[in-house]
């Protein structure tokens, strides 16, 4: 039997990229703590597959803490456990990021129940991925044609701040500053595929 370690250096080298996925949704996590916007996160199997990787740094002690962070089976996040949490938030509909693994399961029925729900969904290109890069666009298009917007992390944390203005841009345009290298590298990888 594979330790959680292990299992996880396994999935990560299976998937296209996935260094890209994890530095934008550091990235992302960063300034949502800046923005104070809730983060949701969901494992698949857990026992098999093992943990969220570490550096994201989900409910570790000086990290981000999750509004609800549930194991699952489904290959949608949108499960009873973290929907009771997302709906605690209140029954408004929502505009919701999306990142991760694998774009063509996990991302694209996760993003569609949301959209069915009748919430606004960003798909964030240069934080997902699969283990063949080849279903990376061809899920992005069918997410776009679905009525998600798909775009890319820095243009998506513009659009949310809105304004130069607001108390929180120095910092979140720091993030964005901290990770303009890593930005550019993933953005390149990402009109690759």
């Amino acid at each position: 039997m594979a330790t959680p370690t292990r299992r996880l250096e396994k999935f990560r080298s299976a998937i296209h990229e996935f260094p890209r996925v994890v530095s934008t949704t550091q990235k992302l996590l960063r300034a949502a703590q800046l923005l104070d916007i809730p983060v949701f996160a969901t494992t698949q199997l857990r026992g098999k597959l093992g943990e969220t990787c570490p550096e994201l740094g989900l409910d570790a002690l000086d990290g981000i803490k999750t509004k609800a962070h549930v194991d699952k089976s489904a290959f949608s996040m949108f499960v009873p456990e973290l929907k009771k949490a997302f709906y605690e938030l209140g029954e408004e509909k929502r505009e919701v990021v999306v990142v991760g693994i694998e774009s063509h399961i996990c991302v694209t029925q996760t993003t569609l129940d949301l959209l069915r729900e009748g919430h606004k969904v960003y798909v964030i290109a240069d934080a997902v991925s699969s283990c063949n890069a080849q279903e990376v666009p061809i899920a992005l298009a069918r997410l776009r044609a679905e009525g998600a917007v798909v775009t890319t992390s820095e243009s998506f944390l513009y659009e949310c701040m809105g304004d130069a203005g607001i108390k929180e841009f120095k910092g979140v345009a720091g993030v964005v500053k901290e990770f303009n290298k890593a930005t550019r590298e993933n953005l390149e990888a990402l009109c690759k595929m």
